[in-house]
């Protein structure tokens, strides 16, 4: 097990890592519209979307992997009425590659933010 940190992405704002890999396999930590240097997004749920993404890529890149080999996205967002908002800027990342994918909306994220979202990705 080998635990992937970067400071191209926000440092962990609690007990636990960007992401692990294990046996290949790497699992992010949720992703929240934070820039690296901890400083948050308080646009609208594209411009929050879009900054979840720049981490990802970054903890991602960190891993040996990338976008091309999530295989299951999880995405959490405050509100289901923005779903397709958060669709959008979704498909601008993954393209023709289509990961499994869950999304729910839940009662609160951390910082009151928009969305979250963790993927689960093959290393390279």
């Amino acid at each position: 097990m080998r635990t992937v940190s970067t400071n191209q992405a926000p440092a962990a704002i609690g007990p636990y890592s960007q992401g692990i890999i294990v046996n290949n396999v790497f699992y992010s930590s949720g992703q929240i519209p934070l820039t690296p240097e901890g400083e948050l997004i308080n646009g609208d749920v594209k411009e929050q979307t879009h900054q979840v993404f720049k981490n990802l890529q970054a903890v991602l890149a960190e891993a040996g992997a990338a976008l091309d080999t999530v295989v299951k996205a999880t995405v959490f967002i405050a509100d289901m009425e923005e779903f397709g908002e958060i669709n959008e800027v979704y498909s601008e990342y993954f393209g023709d590659h289509k990961p499994a994918r869950s999304c729910v909306e839940v009662s609160r994220l951390p910082k009151d933010v928009k969305i979250e979202m963790e993927v689960i990705a093959l290393v390279k």
